[in-house]
């Protein structure tokens, strides 16, 4: 059975690139939509992110055919709630959070019975809210499923089958699995940048106007990285606390490590490990996940 229709709770970045992609690629998919701030809901009306802005969440998913909640992965647990009273009973109920074991127990607590089978869409930028939506943000992206146990088979190929229209590669994989993979690749990235950026901000030999105006290549990566929403980093290293702690102490082993060669004066261990890492930004740009141009295809004027 197709997807006809499509409800999106949560209308920023995610949400609302969700939905002009759908508007996009799926014309004939009808979309509702809600989000719990009202400014929101009308700057999301005024762009066309859905086809009806519901101002109410049990309203926005009635005779939808998927819910996709797109809140910070702390709010997951008061929308699946707030949708409850209008779920169908065939209706998916999936997500785009970037944590799964908890988020997954959390839904199945709240929705008992229903066709619980979350995704992690893994795009996104720093910006944040109704006018940061793209409809291209998921092309050529990877989509992971993580189904639960004794999932619908063919719940699961119809929700493959809706990030497959919108322009994503999709997974399926176990959600423990899932939360180790992004504490690697997402979170402890993130939570290096937000500290490396927090550490500059505080130093007192150096003043915040030099930080700005001073800044080389790698720090305005980070500072990139570290503008994203606060809210919803916060939500994500709290809710997979566990991976993420797992991998801080691999990563604190490693840095050590390096602090040992760098005052051994050890340049082939500095060497060796730079070589594997070049490596790994290689294989980035044959999988497609990044740009090889000069300052990463960003225009300037």
């Amino acid at each position: 059975m197709p997807i006809e229709r499509v409800a999106i709770i949560g209308l920023g970045l995610l949400g609302g690139s969700v939905g002009l992609a759908v508007q996009e690629r799926l014309p004939a998919v009808r979309l509702s939509g809600f989000d719990a701030d009202p400014a929101v809901r009308q700057r999301a009306a005024e762009r066309g992110l859905v086809h009806t802005v519901a101002d109410d969440a049990a309203e926005a998913v009635r005779g939808a055919d998927l819910v996709i909640l797109c809140v910070p992965v702390g709010a997951m647990r008061s929308a699946a709630k707030a949708i409850a009273p209008g779920l169908s009973e065939q209706a998916i109920i999936s997500d785009v959070g970037s944590s799964k074991q908890r988020l997954a127990k959390a839904l199945a607590e709240e929705l008992p019975g229903h066709h619980i089978i979350p995704a992690h869409p893994v795009a996104g930028t720093e910006q944040s809210g109704p006018d940061a939506g793209f409809a291209s943000l998921f092309a050529r992206r990877w989509c992971i499923l993580t189904p639960p146990e004794g999932a619908d088979g063919a719940k699961v190929a119809q929700l493959a089958g809706f990030w497959e229209a919108l322009g994503s590669k999709v997974e399926i994989m176990d959600a423990a699995h899932h939360d180790m993979v992004l504490a690697v690749t997402s979170h402890i990235p993130h939570l290096i940048a937000y500290t490396i950026v927090g550490t500059a901000s505080d130093l007192e030999e150096v003043t915040r106007s030099e930080v700005i105006k001073y800044s080389a290549g790698g720090f305005r990566d980070f500072t990139r990285i570290a503008a994203s929403d606060p809210t919803m980093w916060r939500d994500v290293f709290l809710h997979n606390k566990d991976a993420v702690l797992a991998m801080m102490q691999r990563f604190e082993a490693d840095l050590g490590a390096m602090r040992a060669a760098i005052e051994a004066e050890d340049g082939e261990a500095m060497f060796d490990l730079f070589t594997r890492t070049r490596a790994i930004r290689r294989g980035i740009l044959d999988e497609g996940q990044d740009d090889a141009r000069p300052d990463f295809g960003r225009g300037h004027e």
